[in-house]
């Protein structure tokens, strides 16, 4: 029986590759055959998870990327196309926070979160989908919003607005690029505990916060793994501009 989740043959990149989601982002899709470009700021971090996935037998490799760079971008482009060939699912999953109350946002602050989350995304997407249209190949876009982007949370003003912000552009992206057969969908994930927010997770205020949850508890990472493949494959091939809500029943809950 085919695999219809199979990736063999593609080549993804995934960037904010260096740890929480992109990390296992990454070794999802070499597990299902991609060949997989990590990239990130941080290069020791992504040099582990290069040997990580060259164990488990994928083929990997790493690009320094900072999504706020043009420059940085075109550069991990190139050398990804030099070693494996054109990029074709482009993960854009980098992301910062900067918690603050409305009133204290400051420009600096609003700045850091939009450049990153908004910004990061379209040039990321952009610049890969100029070259997939160039060479008349089809591609799939997959942006990691956040359930934050359809709730909101005090004190996440800017995140909450960023990840909105990727949900509304991934719908205007997807009516312009089907027609270049480049699907564009996102990935709206609730609570899983990463690098980014465990520490709140292990205090007394985040056990209680876990509590208030339908499911009663925070999502795996291996429960992100099939709404990835699903976006990513041929499996999805009549699905774009979409946001899949992977939240354990967090926006059902009754207040």
């Amino acid at each position: 029986m085919t695999n219809i989740f199979s990736l063999t043959g593609k080549i993804a990149l995934v960037t904010g590759a260096s740890s929480g989601l992109g990390a296992h982002f990454a070794k999802v899709l070499a597990n299902a055959g991609a060949k997989v470009v990590v990239a990130a700021r941080r290069r020791d971090r992504l040099d582990r998870l290069v040997d990580d996935i060259t164990d488990s037998g994928g083929e990997v490799m790493a690009v320094t990327m900072d999504v706020t760079d043009p420059a940085s971008i075109q550069a991990a482009y190139d050398r990804a196309e030099e070693k494996f060939g054109l990029v074709d699912i482009i993960v854009c999953n980098a992301g910062v926070a900067d918690s603050k109350a409305f009133l204290d946002i400051d420009g600096e602050s609003w700045d850091f979160t939009m450049d990153t989350n908004l910004k990061g995304v379209m040039q990321v997407a952009q610049a890969g989908c100029k070259r997939l249209v160039a060479a008349q190949h089809p591609g799939v876009v997959i942006n990691i919003s956040s359930l934050l982007g359809l709730a909101f949370q005090t004190l996440q003003t800017s995140y909450a607005t960023s990840k909105a912000a990727v949900i509304h552009m991934t719908r205007c992206m997807a009516s312009e690029l089907i027609r270049h057969n480049i699907r564009v969908n996102s990935i709206a994930p609730g609570y899983f505990k990463t690098e980014m927010n465990a520490a709140f997770f292990d205090t007394d205020r985040g056990k209680a916060y876990i509590k208030t949850i339908p499911s009663r508890r925070l999502g795996r990472l291996d429960e992100l793994d099939g709404p990835l493949l699903l976006l990513a494959s041929g499996a999805s091939s009549f699905i774009t501009g979409t946001t899949l809500v992977v939240d354990g029943g967090h926006m059902v809950k009754s207040y």
